[in-house]
């Protein structure tokens, strides 16, 4: 070999051992990146992915209000600013409202759905199968969803959390408050499914404490007054449960109600501190958190939600409007909480 050609092999032979070098560092570059990637889907968040929720109100008072705030601000929390956006909307106390409403989500393709009070859910329920729903501010899930045998979860598409304190709770507080009452009237929207459950539910309880019970119920917002001047007439308390179209109407009930001397309990703060004298009472916004982690763990978790039990509220605290107890002349006991005060000891875990 002459040494022009033993010169032109080394060169060669060094060029290949460059390429060689370099494909094996282009190897282990897209190697890294590949496990950065992996490593990444595999966390609990998951970069640069976002979230789009459809959000149905049914009403705009101050309980779904706060549960449509605590769901937004923990799901952001959780999941990082600008990493999820919210349409939400408010059906204005209109069943065929929240239909639409949930239809044009499932046409946008949206995420999840959070679906806010009963006829919410069950219009989230009807419009799809496929996009997960979550409810929140919903009294009983087997009854919205119709489902005979229910275990706890609703094996579909569907679960969410259940704003409903313990109605046997509710019952021996009325009774502690009033003992020597004769009839309690139960007043509630006849439309409202859960709110049907909820008075079945309590009914026994009363009727064991001695109470006569009579059900007063009104369709809309139309008639509330008629039915509400009814009841106060015959009855020595009324209890309205936790009741959506209650709880948008309380001026009108309150007008009628503390002029005639009659108390109301009520099965939420809201309600109560529109027209009650006292409640069992539980966070909303709380509510609402529970739910965004419930909406964390689908979204970012892949986690099954045919499987995830409905959360029910964890604590509840036995609250009173001060002024309405004075002006009605209703002794409070001890244990309970101005509404507005902060809740301390007096917090059940429930």
């Amino acid at each position: 070999m002459t040494k022009t050609k033993r010169i032109f092999a080394g060169v060669l032979a060094a060029l290949t051992m460059t390429l060689a070098l370099g494909a094996c560092g282009d190897k282990t570059t897209n190697t890294s990146s590949k496990e950065e990637v992996a490593s990444t889907a595999s966390g609990e968040q998951i970069e640069n992915k976002t979230y789009s929720v459809g959000v149905c109100q049914l009403v705009q008072h101050d309980a779904l209000d706060a549960a449509t705030k605590g769901f937004q601000d923990k799901l952001t929390e959780l999941v990082g600013e600008g990493n999820v956006t919210f349409d939400v909307q408010n059906a204005q106390g209109d069943s065929a409202n929240c239909t639409t409403i949930c239809n044009q989500f499932v046409s946008g393709n949206v995420d999840l759905i959070m679906a806010n009070a009963t006829p919410a859910l069950q219009a989230a329920y009807t419009a799809t199968d496929k996009i997960p729903v979550l409810g929140t501010s919903v009294t009983d899930y087997a009854t919205a969803l119709d489902i005979k045998d229910w275990t706890g979860h609703s094996g579909s598409n569907v679960s969410g959390t259940c704003d409903l304190a313990p109605l046997d709770k509710q019952a021996e507080m009325l009774h502690e408050l009033f003992p020597d009452a004769k009839n309690v009237g139960l007043l509630y929207c006849s439309a409202e499914a859960n709110s049907k459950y909820q008075i079945d539910t309590i009914t026994p309880f009363l009727t064991d404490y001695g109470y006569e019970t009579k059900e007063y119920t009104f369709s809309d917002s139309n008639d509330i007054a008629a039915v509400v001047t009814t009841a106060c007439e015959e009855c020595d308390v009324i209890y309205i449960p936790t009741d959506n179209t209650a709880a948008s109407n309380t001026g009108i009930i309150d007008n009628i109600a503390q002029p005639k001397n009659v108390p109301i309990v009520a099965g939420e703060e809201n309600i109560c501190s529109g027209c009650g004298v006292a409640t069992l009472s539980i966070s909303y916004y709380d509510l609402g958190v529970a739910t965004a982690e419930m909406a964390y763990d689908v979204l970012v978790k892949d986690a099954d939600i045919s499987t995830m039990d409905v959360r029910t509220a964890s604590a509840t605290t036995k609250k009173y409007d001060k002024a309405r107890c004075e002006a009605l002349g209703v002794t409070i006991p001890d244990g309970y909480v101005a509404i507005g005060e902060e809740a301390t000891e007096t917090a059940d875990e429930g």
